[in-house]
C-alpha cells in the first residue's frame, strides 16, 4: 500500500537537548565523560568539565541533575565487575572467572544516567517537577546480567551444559572467525562440506544455539579440528552453501580505519501533529504513555523494558500462539526465566503480520500508541506495509523506533547478531588484555547494551517530539553500542597505539577458595593463593588495599537483599534509576 503524504513542518528544535546548558561539580566518576559527550551528541551545549553531578538545564525547564554511585565496595570497573557477576559470565568459556578489559559497566551506567537525564527532562515538559536522579553503577551491572541471574533463580537447571568451550574457530590458513546460524539444516551443511564427524556435529547443535544463553557453548573439539583443518576459501564456500555465515575477526585498527564517525542513534522528524499526554508521576516519569513493541531476542525487549520500567504501558506484539521463547527453560512457575527479566509486565496481543486483517489491526493500535518499536530483519517492515513511511501515516506524532544490528552503516555486513558485530567491529580485541588471544566474549554484551542505547534513543526520541510537535523516526543498532563500548580503544588504535590493555589486566587473583578483585591499577603487596578469601581480604585490607570477592556463582546473588522476586518466583533485579 502506499502511504498518504505526512505533512511538512518546520522545526524549532533540530535535537532534543538544543537550547540546554550542561554544568558539571564534584569529583569525576568513571562514566561521566560519556554522559557528558552523548549529551552534546543530543544538542547540549557546555564544557563540562568532569564531575560527579551532571545538570541540564535550559529557558523551558527547571533543571534536572544526575549523579552516578558506585557504592561503598564496588568502587570501580573492576570491582563491579567482580561483585555483580559480570566476570563470571564472561569467564564460563574458559572457566574461571576473567574481566572484561573494556569498560563495560561504566558505559552501562553512563547511557542509563543519559535515559535518566532525558526522562526528567519529559517528565518536566508533562508538569512533573523531577529534579535529580541518582544511577547506581552497581545495579547497571545487574540489569546487563539480569538474564543469566534470572536463569540462576529458575526452579530447573538448564537446558544445556554449562561448561568451558565455545567459538570463535581458527581456519588453516590462521583466520579466526565467527559462525552463525540459527538454522540447524544449515549448521549441518556447514560442517558437512567440512567433513566434520557426524555425532560431533549433532552433538554440537545444542551448545551452540544456547550459547547466547549460558555464555558457553561445550561442543565436540573436533569440529575445531575440522575447521583447523580447511583453507579460508574452503570455510566461505561452505557458508554459502550452507546458509550460515562466517565473519573473520576484525581488528580496532580496522574498525578506526573504517569509522565514520556516526552518533549511536539517528533522530528524524517527520510530522506536526502532537499536542501532549496527560503527565506521569515523579517516580515513573513516563507514565500515561504507551510503547507498541514488536521486539524478539534481546535488544528490543529490552528496550521496550527499560521504558516500561520508567512507567510507560508496553504492549508487546506476538505472533499466534505467543512468543515461542516464552516456553524456553529454566522456568519459574512455567515461563522462562530469562523471558520473564525481559518482558515481566507487559501486556500482550498476538498478532498475525503475516495477514492483512491483522496488519491493518496492528496500524490502528500504532495511531493511538506514542512509540512502535520493533527489531524485525532488515526490509521485513517495508515488505509487510508496517515501515516509517506507513506508520507516520496513520499517526503523525508516532515516535517509530527500529534497533538493528547494522543500521544501514556497513556495506556487506555479515548477519546484525550480537557475536557477529563483535567481530566485525573488534570488539574481541577490545574485550581481552593482551596475553590473551581475542575473541568475542560469550555474554551478551551488545544485544545488552545495544538494548540500553535504543532505550536513550526513544528518549531522546520522545523528548524531541514533546518540544516541537513532531513525530521522530529513530534508529539505534549493535554497530552503535560496539562503537561506543569501544570508543576508547578505537581511539588508541586510530592514534597508532596499542589499543590492548596490558597482560593480566582485571584479571582477578585466586585463593584457597575462591577469587578476589582488587581496583584497577592496584598493586598486590603479596600472594593470597594460599589464604581463604576472607583471610585474604583482612590482609590486604590491612595494608590498606580495597578488593571484594568475585562472585562465581550467581545464585548467591540472590540473597544479597537487592535482587526480589517477581510474581512468578523469578529474579528481579532492582531499577538501576532513583528519581528526586
Amino acid at each position: 500500500m502506499t502511504p498518504p503524504a505526512t505533512p511538512a513542518v518546520a522545526h524549532t528544535t533540530a535535537r532534543p537537548l538544543d537550547g540546554l546548558r550542561l554544568e558539571a561539580s564534584g569529583p569525576p566518576g568513571p562514566a561521566d565523560g560519556l554522559v557528558a559527550e552523548h549529551l552534546r551528541l543530543l544538542g547540549a551545549e557546555g564544557a563540562a568539565p568532569p564531575g560527579g553531578h551532571i545538570t541540564l538545564g535550559g529557558p523551558e525547564f527547571n533543571g534536572i541533575t544526575t549523579h552516578t554511585r558506585w557504592g561503598d565496595r564496588a568502587l570501580d570497573e573492576a570491582t563491579v565487575q567482580a561483585a555483580t557477576g559480570i566476570m563470571a559470565v564472561h569467564g564460563r568459556r574458559g572457566g574461571t572467572p576473567r574481566g572484561l578489559a573494556v569498560d563495560y559497566a561504566a558505559t552501562a551506567t553512563g547511557v542509563l544516567a543519559v535515559q535518566a537525564l532525558l526522562a526528567g527532562l519529559l517528565a518536566q515538559a508533562r508538569g512533573v517537577q523531577v529534579t535529580g536522579a541518582e544511577v547506581s553503577a552497581e545495579r547497571a551491572g545487574l540489569l546487563a546480567v539480569s538474564q543469566y541471574l534470572a536463569a540462576a533463580g529458575a526452579e530447573e537447571g538448564e537446558a544445556a551444559e554449562v561448561a568451558p568451550g565455545g567459538p570463535p574457530f581458527t581456519c588453516a590458513d590462521g583466520v579466526v572467525f565467527e559462525l552463525e546460524t540459527l538454522n540447524p539444516s544449515a549448521w549441518a551443511a556447514f560442517w558437512g562440506a567440512l567433513e566434520a564427524p557426524r555425532d560431533a556435529v549433532r552433538r554440537g547443535w545444542r551448545p551452540f544455539q544456547f550459547r547466547y544463553a549460558t555464555a558457553c557453548a561445550p561442543f565436540p573439539q573436533s569440529l575445531h579440528d575440522a575447521a583447523r583443518a580447511a583453507a579460508w576459501e574452503l570455510i566461505q564456500d561452505a557458508a554459502r552453501s550452507s546458509g550460515a555465515e562466517v565473519c573473520p575477526l576484525r581488528s580496532l585498527a580496522e574498525r578506526a580505519a573504517e569509522y565514520d564517525g556516526a552518533p549511536p542513534w539517528e533522530l528524524t522528524p517527520h510530522g506536526a501533529s502532537y499536542s501532549g499526554r496527560a503527565a506521569g508521576q515523579a517516580d515513573a516519569p513516563l507514565a500515561g504513555l504507551t510503547v507498541l513493541e514488536a521486539g524478539r531476542r534481546i535488544q528490543a525487549p529490552l528496550t521496550a523494558h527499560l521504558l516500561g520500567l520508567l512507567g510507560a504501558e508496553v504492549v508487546r506484539i506476538e505472533p499466534p500462539g505467543g512468543d515461542p521463547l516464552r516456553g524456553m527453560p529454566p522456568a519459574c512457575s512455567g515461563i522462562s526465566a530469562r523471558w520473564l527479566a525481559l518482558n515481566r509486565g507487559k501486556k500482550a496481543v498476538e498478532v498475525d503480520i503475516k495477514s492483512p486483517a491483522d496488519r491493518e489491526r496492528l496500524r490502528a493500535m500504532a495511531a493511538e500508541a506514542d512509540v512502535f518499536l520493533h527489531n524485525w530483519a532488515p526490509g521485513k517492515a517495508a515488505e509487510l506495509g508496517l515501515d516509517h513511511e506507513h506508520m507516520s501515516a496513520v499517526n503523525p506524532a508516532l515516535v517509530y523506533a527500529y534497533t538493528s544490528g547494522w543500521a544501514g552503516r556497513l556495506q556487506e555486513a555479515p548477519m546484525g547478531t550480537d557475536f557477529m558485530v563483535q567481530a566485525r567491529t573488534g570488539v574481541g580485541e577490545a574485550a581481552r588484555p593482551a596475553d590473551e588471544p581475542p575473541a568475542p566474549s560469550l555474554m551478551t554484551l551488545l544485544d545488552v547494551l545495544g538494548g540500553l542505547i535504543g532505550a536513550e534513543a526513544v528518549l531522546s526520541g520522545l523528548l524531541l517530539r514533546q518540544r516541537t510537535g513532531a513525530g521522530v523516526r529513530v534508529d539505534s543498532s549493535l554497530l552503535g553500542a560496539a562503537d561506543v563500548l569501544t570508543a576508547a580503544a578505537r581511539a588508541r588504535a586510530a592514534q597508532g597505539l596499542d589499543p590492548r590493555r596490558p597482560a593480566g589486566f582485571r584479571r582477578p587473583l585466586p585463593t584457597a577458595d575462591g577469587w578476589l578483585a582488587v581496583p584497577d591499577h592496584s598493586a598486590v603487596p603479596h600472594d593470597v593463593r594460599d589464604l581463604s578469601t576472607a583471610r585474604a581480604l583482612e590482609r590486604l585490607q590491612k595494608d590498606g588495599l580495597s578488593a571484594v570477592p568475585v562472585v562465581t556463582d550467581l545464585a548467591d546473588l540472590l540473597s544479597s537483599g537487592s535482587i526480589s522476586l517477581d510474581a512468578h518466583g523469578a529474579p528481579a533485579v532492582p531499577d538501576p534509576w532513583r528519581f528526586a
